[in-house]
């Protein structure tokens, strides 16, 4: 006996091809959705990333140039303090040159236009050093010589030869200083 057509379907079941179909394509389904999203967002983060690189690029040339235009234009407050100072300087230069031109007065004139200077120089942090009967201070003053003194104390300032100056704290010139070495000391003959 030969079976029939459906008896052998039914010893022999054949799974149909459209049903294992359908579970592939919904796994396809999905990673080709997370593909998609995955592209997404990485492209999101290499725009994100190529826009912090430009925002940094943009600083650093922003710095710079806000470097250059500090270095460049940073001691304007102080040309502007001095420019009066060199106003008063032409003026009593103007009155030296007169025939009938007084030296008390020159002098006068000399010393406040000093002043207006020194003046203005201390608006900005520049600060005098003058240290005559102070203690030596080696981180502040440059000893040029010793010289003995019976009014001052030894290893104390006797004469300031050049004023030294300190900018906001900072020593820019030690003043120069002559040290006292306290009184004479005659020294006894011992006889031998």
């Amino acid at each position: 006996m030969k079976p029939t057509d459906e008896s052998a379907a039914s010893t022999n079941p054949e799974p149909a091809a459209p049903a294992p179909a359908a579970p592939e394509s919904a796994p396809s389904a999905d990673l080709a959705a997370q593909l998609a999203t995955a592209k997404k967002e990485a492209a999101d983060n290499y725009d994100r990333f190529m826009r912090t690189a430009a925002d940094l690029e943009n600083l650093r040339k922003r710095t710079l140039r806000e470097k250059e235009e500090l270095r460049l234009f940073s001691a304007s407050r102080v040309l502007e303090d001095l420019l009066p100072v060199m106003d008063n300087l032409a003026l009593g230069l103007t009155a030296a040159k007169q025939p009938n031109a007084d030296l008390k007065t020159l002098t006068g004139g000399v010393d406040m236009v000093l002043t207006q200077f020194k003046s203005a120089l201390g608006n900005h942090g520049l600060k005098e050093i003058h240290p005559a009967g102070q203690p030596f201070d080696p981180h502040q003053h440059e000893a040029l010589s010793h010289a003995p003194s019976p009014e001052v104390k030894a290893e104390h300032v006797l004469n300031v030869i050049r004023t030294g100056y300190s900018l906001n704290g900072r020593l820019l010139r030690p003043a120069s200083v002559i040290v006292s070495s306290g009184p004479t000391t005659v020294a006894k003959e011992t006889v031998i």
